[in-house]
């Protein structure tokens, strides 16, 4: 049973890329910190001017974007089903396997097909249970778009500077 190496590798590569999206800070530096923070939440819209749609790497979005603090909010906006356009959602996995598996079994979902539309659905990361990450993810297709679109990313929130 247990891991094989390469699954161990890619474990280590997924847990590192948290620690990454928990730790990056554009600009950071010791002459700047804590001022260049606000001890308002912020707004993002998942995938910026892109949204929530096959193809785009969500995880390089998140990594750029990053950090993340308790109460922001992250505004997923995706248009609604129709003939021209690729069905989304928006789904929250338990763990870590189940999110570099896209394995869905357990996936909650959090928006539907239609909550994305017009200004989208609105999701505030809150502190309650996390001690882990969240793991965001679009579970259309039986998770062909979390594997195959790339439509899935990692959040672990921090605990945000208070401005000085």
């Amino acid at each position: 049973m247990g891991f094989r190496f390469a699954q161990g590798l890619v474990l280590l590569q997924a847990i590192a890329c948290v620690v990454e999206v928990s730790l990056a800070n554009k600009g950071w530096d010791s002459h700047t910190y804590p001022y260049n923070h606000s001890s308002a939440p912020k707004r993002f819209t998942v995938g910026g001017s892109q949204h929530w749609q096959f193809g785009v790497n969500y995880t390089d979005w998140s990594l750029k974007s990053a950090p993340f603090y308790f109460n922001d909010t992250l505004v997923f906006k995706y248009d609604p089903p129709s003939n021209t356009t690729f069905r989304h959602s928006v789904s929250l996995l338990p763990n870590l396997r189940s999110f570099l598996n896209c394995d869905l079994k357990k996936a909650k979902l959090i928006a539907n097909q239609t909550q994305g539309g017009g200004n989208g659905f609105e999701f505030v990361l809150k502190k309650k249970n996390k001690k882990k990450p969240y793991y965001f993810v679009c579970g259309e297709r039986n998770g062909f778009h979390c594997k195959v679109g790339i439509m899935k990313f990692a959040v672990a929130p921090l605990l945000r500077p208070r401005p000085f």
